[in-house]
This record gives structure tokens, sequence and C-alpha cells, in this order.
């Protein structure tokens, strides 16, 4: 544990990639088995689930620093992060231990099915074996919230050094269904299993957001667009004879959507196909929107009904593995052409559609298309060039997303919380409210869109102006107007509103705006009715 935390210390404390890079490829090369694997899971998102629940957690750390409660969750409204505060309140440990990161984590997990006194004692005793950071990532990893600042395409690319094995085969090999209690490190990493493989997805190709206008990137002869579909991003596997739906965030949504396993029927063995998952009406042609998709995630098993009311089909735009053979490296143009002749003849009754391309000649004949994308339950555009082959993750000059501009909405805030982590001394977390009547009926939260600026000026206000408070929740007067931008609206029947949005975040403080000028709670509604 005691080279984990260090690693951890060193991540957590640098912004300069290549400190995180060296560090991590130093600790990829003494680091046992086990700790390595468990350690590519933890940075890849693979925490082990929470054992105990936070308010015991709260009351254990309590009692261990002899600290009244209140105190104690006063001094974690400052923290703003529980595993840290533990940290902090408690005493110095009695003694200290040698034992692995794999070794806790363990221990961590066996703590499931155990009756609460002997989980209490189990706690304690590790709290007075592991002192500073130790510690701090043993509150983390109870707590479920592990987090540090790594992205997996630079935890893989220290891997490769460490390992001498190419960063792009490293990073196909670490997608999928895999955990430390399914495989070694050995089985993933270094001698992979090919069994394994037949369900593996390949890393996702991402884009980067146009800033402005499209200008910029030459010629429009050298890219191809096409519509930006909200819905599921997903990788449809055809392999031994089975299939596989994946999505962007690595999880397995197979059972979800039965209605691909008819895919088998239409398209080869060997084939791998990356588009968009839409709740598709057929009649109209067109997807039935995000809401309707809505339905259908989450569920481990779908309802006859459900099936009926929000049929799925996958748009189909990229095509990265023909006949078993990997076509990632081939150019854009050729692997559309591809796909396009793969899908050519598929009947009404297959799920999967080809996502079509938009002709233009000009930037300008591209962004009245763009206008258009609403009409057509789209986001916006996407912009490949033609050359471009399928990257590894987000790589900034071949593919673009020109998304719309958002919907947005003035409104009041009326409550705020303090954030997290780098945050945790700031209010950054609000709820905001519009007009019903003279009643401010709330309708979102938001947390993004300011900056560290304006965070803290509006943490001097919060502070200064509380009303009332519940927890770490402040009641604050409705004094401040912010425009609210979101990407989409639903009817919803858990909110007071009557709606909620998609993607909401702050896009400026209308310092310009009196509260009497924030919107109302029928533009809403009216808003529900032409986007909704």
């Amino acid at each position: 544990m005691r080279l984990f935390a260090e690693l951890f210390k060193t991540l957590d404390q640098t912004t300069k990639t290549s400190a995180k890079t060296n560090a991590l490829a130093e600790y990829f090369a003494q680091a046992p088995d086990g700790d390595r694997l468990w350690t590519i899971a933890l940075l890849s998102g693979r925490r082990p689930k929470r054992t105990v629940t936070t308010t015991r957690l709260a009351e254990w750390a309590s009692e261990a620093a002899s600290l009244p409660m209140w105190l104690f969750r006063a001094s974690y409204d400052v923290v703003g992060d529980l595993a840290e505060t533990i940290h902090l309140v408690l005493p110095d440990p009695g003694t200290t231990s040698d034992r692995s990161l794999s070794d806790w984590i363990a221990d961590i997990r066996a703590l499931a099915p155990l009756d609460e006194a002997t989980r209490k004692a189990a706690i304690l005793a590790a709290w007075k074996r592991l002192a500073g950071t130790e510690r701090f990532v043993f509150n983390k990893l109870i707590t479920g919230g592990f987090r540090v600042g790594v992205s997996q395409k630079l935890m893989t690319r220290a891997l490769a050094r460490a390992t001498e094995i190419d960063e792009a085969e490293l990073a196909h090999r670490l997608m999928g269904d895999w955990s430390p209690d399914s495989t070694t490190f050995a089985t993933l990493i270094t001698a992979p299993d090919p069994e394994a493989a037949l369900s593996r997805p390949y890393p996702f190709c991402l884009a980067h957001g146009v800033d402005d206008d499209p200008t910029a990137l030459g010629d429009p002869a050298d890219w191809l667009a096409e519509w930006k579909w909200d819905g599921i991003r997903g990788q449809l596997i055809l392999r031994g004879g089975q299939h596989f739906l994946w999505s962007r965030g690595e999880e397995l949504m197979t059972d979800r959507f039965p209605e691909f396993a008819r895919v088998r029927d239409f398209l080869p063995d060997g084939t791998v196909l990356d588009g968009e998952v839409l709740a598709w009406d057929a009649a109209a042609a067109q997807p039935m929107g995000f809401n309707a998709l809505q339905t259908r995630i989450g569920r481990k098993t779908v309802p006859k009904k459900v099936l009926a009311d929000a049929p799925v089909v996958l748009r189909a735009y990229d095509l990265l593995e023909a006949d078993g053979t990997d076509l990632r490296t081939l150019p854009f143009a050729t692997r559309r052409a591809r796909l396009e002749q793969m899908l050519a003849d598929l009947p009404a009754e297959a799920p999967v559609l080809l996502s079509p391309l938009l002709h233009f000649d000009t930037w300008a004949t591209l962004a009245g298309e763009r206008a258009t994308a609403r009409d057509r339950m789209a986001e916006g555009l996407m912009l490949k060039r033609r050359d471009s082959p399928y990257h590894v993750g987000r790589k900034r000059g071949d593919w673009w997303k020109w998304k719309l501009d958002p919907l947005s909405i003035d409104a009041v805030m009326i409550y705020a919380q303090a954030g997290h982590g780098r945050r945790a001394n700031l209010y950054t977390d609000f709820t905001f409210a519009v007009w019903k009547g003279n009643e401010l009926v709330p309708f979102t939260k938001a947390y993004s869109g300011l900056t560290d600026a304006e965070f803290r000026q509006i943490t001097h206000w919060v502070r200064r102006n509380t009303l009332a408070r519940f927890g770490p929740v402040r009641q604050v007067p409705p004094e401040h107007v912010f425009e609210i931008g979101f990407e989409g609206i639903q009817r919803s029947t858990r909110h007071k509103s009557g709606v909620a949005l998609r993607f909401p975040r702050m896009l400026r403080w209308r310092h310009d705006k009196t509260v009497q000028d924030a919107n109302t709670h029928d533009d809403l509604l009216e808003m529900l009715k032409t986007y909704g």
C-alpha cells in the first residue's frame, strides 16, 4: 500500500503530464502483479463497491477521534470530502503496515457480508495501522469514491513504457468487461486470452468541439459530414457466432437491447460497427428522442410494452472490423465506402441503418444543413477528415463535433452547496428556479460554466447571505440571475417543476438582469412543447 500511496501523492500533486507518466511507469515496473492489476482497474474506473455506508464511517471516525458528531459534521462541511475529513481528524496510528494494495482491497471487499460490529472493528483496526496518504487512500477505497487526475490514455502510455508493449495494442486489451476477479495481470496484459478478445470492443475515437465555425479546417472537399445523433454511442460486435453491444463507457449493454440479436442473420461474423443506438420511429423514419431511449437505459430486463413503445436501431457510421480484420488504420473514406457496401442490401427488419452523409460544397451550405438538426432529432453535425484513421481516444485535428447552440433560459439561484476536491472550499453546486406566478419553483441544478474568479465571488456572497442551512446546502436570497444552457428538455414526474433538463450548465452570470427578468414556468412548458 505504501508504494501505491506514494504514487497517488505524486499524481495528485502535479499537473505535468510527463511527471505523471514517469511516476506511473516507474510504479508499473516495480509493483507486484496483483497491485499492478488493481491499479489499472482503479485508474480505468473499476473501483470496488462501497461496503460501508458513509453515515457509519462518519460515526465511527467521530468516535475514534473523540469528537462530538456536530463538530465532525462541521469539519466535513468545511473540508468537503469525507475521506479527507476522516484522515485529518483521526489520531496518528500506533503501528505501521507493509501490506499490499491488493491485500487491503481484499479486506475492504470482505466486509460486505459481515455484521456491523465486525465491520466496525475491522475499519478501526485498519485506521490504527495506516498513516498519512495510505490512510487517505484506504478511506477513498472504502467510500467507493477513489479518483485521481489521470486519464486512461495516460495510464496506458505509462504501462506501455513499463512493459514495452505497443500503446494501441494495450489500449485494446484494456477494453471490455474485465475485473481483477476475472483475470490476472499476465492474462490481461502480457499474455492475453484469445477467448476474451471475442467480446472486446475497440477504444472509441472521440472528437473535439468546433470552437467557432469550421472555415479554419480548410478545404471542405477534405471532409465528410454526418448528423450528430442524440443517442448512446456504441460498438456492435459480431464474433464467434455471438453478438455484443458496448457503450462508449465500456458498459456491456447486450441484454438491454435484445433487438440486436437479429443482426447475426444479416451481417457476417468478424464485423464491428461503430454507431449510435437510437429509439426509432419507423413510420416517421427518424429518432424518437432521447427521453424515449431513456426508458430502456438501466433496465436488466425489458418488458414487451417497452420494446414496442421504444424499439431501437443502430445508426452505423463507421466500420472498424470486417471478416475479422482490424480496419482502423484505413482512411475514413475507405472504411465508410466498405460500410455502405456492407449495409446496402439489408432488409427493412434489420436493426441496423446506415447513418447518411451530407453533401456540401461550401461551409456555408453545411451551416444551413446544421440549422435543421433539431428538426431531424440531432444535436448538430460531425465532421471527419476523409483520410483520418480511427484514433484511440481524442486526437485533435481529424474529428470534430459542430453542435447546435444550446437551449437556454434565465433562472434565479436559490440554493448553494460546496464542491468537492480542489473546489471543496468553494460553493459551486447551485439550484435554480423560475417564476410560477409569484412563486419561485426550482427546476434544475448546475455546477459548471463559471470561471474560478466567479466561483470565488459567489462563494463570498453565499457565506455572507445564507438564510438557512440544510446539512451542506445553503438557502440564499433570490438575488442573482444566471443563464442556464441545456441540450434537451423532457417531462418529469420526479421534479416539482414537471420538467427535467439534459446536461444543464451555467452559460453566464447575468449581472444585467434583475430577478424579475428571469424566465417563467410557462416558458419552460413552451420549450417542452417545441423541443421535448
